[in-house]
């Protein structure tokens, strides 16, 4: 590879972003980078010390005092405040408090930020909410998954399951919830970027998605 680009994954949850970054930066020898998991290792924080999550001061309080970093060969891992939270932050409940956390522009300011410190260089593939649209809006490579909701609250269930006492009712109400909340929110709401490149996962392997997202790419840098 000639050039190290970079490589915005947009979409709702469920769509299967993170296999498909992670997948796509361990081919392509590049930086895998969760922004999704910095909104949830602040709403694991405000959670443990009972902050009130529509509180945006406090939460902007809390940021202050809170160190989050990005650890691990790829920077697969995420610290808070010196802890291995990669697992803690992967529970449904800090899944939908961040959800509520995301919203509040003085937080997205702070950590849109620090993802740009991390890919301004290139080399990296991040995932989230609005890479393509509002942190890196030149990103060379934009990619939109989405998929079916009753297959997004699939995927959700076999995950959360093997982890927690959930039901399928619960998990497809939860992702409503947070997809109402994704996209109606007043800033950097989850919406596919003009320039980017849609993919429906519904009926796609992690293999067949991968292989999708590596023969668009190869287009685009060569």
């Amino acid at each position: 590879m000639t050039r190290r680009p970079v490589i915005a994954i947009d979409g709702p949850a469920g769509a299967g972003k993170s296999t498909a970054a992670r997948n796509l930066a361990e081919r392509l020898g590049l930086v895998y980078l969760d922004t999704g998991a910095t909104f949830r290792a602040l709403a694991l924080k405000a959670i443990r010390e009972h902050i009130d999550l529509s509180d945006e001061s406090a939460l902007a309080a809390l940021a202050e005092r809170s160190e989050i970093r990005f650890e691990g060969e790829r920077l697969e891992k995420i610290f808070l405040d010196g802890e291995d939270v990669s697992e803690a932050i992967r529970e449904q409940a800090v899944a939908n408090a961040s959800s509520a956390v995301a919203v509040h522009p003085t937080l997205r300011a702070g950590l849109v930020e620090l993802w740009r410190k991390i890919g301004t260089r290139g080399g990296v593939v991040l995932e989230g909410r609005d890479i393509g649209t509002v942190v890196f809006p030149d990103a060379e490579i934009k990619f939109f998954l989405d998929a079916r909701p009753e297959e997004r609250a699939k995927r959700r269930f076999s995950e959360q399951s093997a982890k927690e006492d959930v039901t399928i009712d619960r998990v497809t109400q939860d992702l409503k919830i947070r997809d109402q909340a994704d996209r109606t929110r007043q800033h950097s709401p989850l919406r596919r970027a003009e320039d980017a490149i849609a993919v429906d996962t519904t009926d796609l392997t992690p293999k067949q998605t991968l292989d999708r997202l590596l023969e668009e790419t190869r287009k685009r840098l060569n």
